[in-house]
């Protein structure tokens, strides 16, 4: 049985656990941004979403969005395209000019081609029509949250007194440089477009290594320490601190 998710069957019909009931790894901690101005709607993706162990957090104003998506603290977004202050087509494209790369569905009832070529072009990474099946956004999730993590633009990237090239994995302070593998260069590119902000186990590792991978967390912990040792080979004085019971943090001396 289908559930479909609009305006006139959303108070009739719950997603039953068992509807769903296929073997997977559990998303505990995933954060998802929803920014949709149907509250009740909104509420709904919400309840069945949580009930999937992902963390959500809502929006219903295009201006908000932004801000909420600049601050690249979820791991999706959820995005409607007719939104008040700022359409969703906009605020996309002002979020990807900010370097913002965090997967983004656009979740619409604008449903023509053009509107799904407009959508997917402005920085989207996949395209759903209203009214839509639960079961099918919920794979829809899955599979971008599979992918590791792949950053938009690959410019140079320049903390404190260190820069680092992406495309090259070169570590540099003025005459040192290293050059990291492509793991630790992921990781970096992470921890330097994110200064001061502790970014958990969790993200990270799916980030890196992908949501589906069977990587064990004692590995990120390793990598972690290679990171520290090639700061400390170049001379750096960012320093790559554990904050415990939740991640880790890149912190910056001026």
């Amino acid at each position: 049985m289908l559930y479909y998710l609009d305006n006139a069957g959303i108070k009739r019909h719950l997603l039953s656990k068992h509807l769903f009931n296929i073997h997977r790894k559990r998303e505990v901690n995933m954060k998802i941004l929803i920014i949709e101005d149907d509250k009740e709607l909104a509420k709904a993706m919400k309840f069945q979403l949580e009930k999937e162990d992902f963390s959500v957090e809502l929006c219903h104003d295009g201006e908000e969005g932004l801000y909420y998506m600049q601050e690249k603290s979820h791991d999706l977004v959820i995005l409607d395209r007719m939104l008040p202050h700022m359409d969703g087509v906009t605020l996309l494209k002002e979020a990807r000019r900010s370097h913002v790369s965090t997967p983004v569905i656009f979740l619409t009832a604008l449903g023509e081609l053009n509107d799904k070529v407009c959508g997917l072009e402005c920085g989207a990474d996949d395209y759903m029509v209203k009214p839509f099946a639960f079961e099918e956004l919920l794979a829809r999730i899955r599979c971008l949250m599979r992918r590791p993590g792949k950053w938009d633009d690959s410019s140079i990237l320049r903390l404190g007194d260190v820069s680092f090239d992406p495309e090259s994995n070169l570590l540099s302070k003025e005459d040192s440089e290293c050059t990291l593998s492509k793991r630790e260069g992921s990781l970096m590119e992470i921890f330097l477009r994110n200064p001061g902000q502790t970014l958990t186990r969790t993200v990270l590792l799916n980030r890196v290594w992908g949501m589906d991978s069977d990587v064990e967390e004692g590995n990120l912990d390793n990598y972690i320490h290679f990171l520290r040792r090639r700061l400390k080979s170049v001379g750096s004085t960012l320093n790559l601190k554990t904050v415990r019971g939740v991640g880790y943090c890149m912190e910056v001396f001026y």
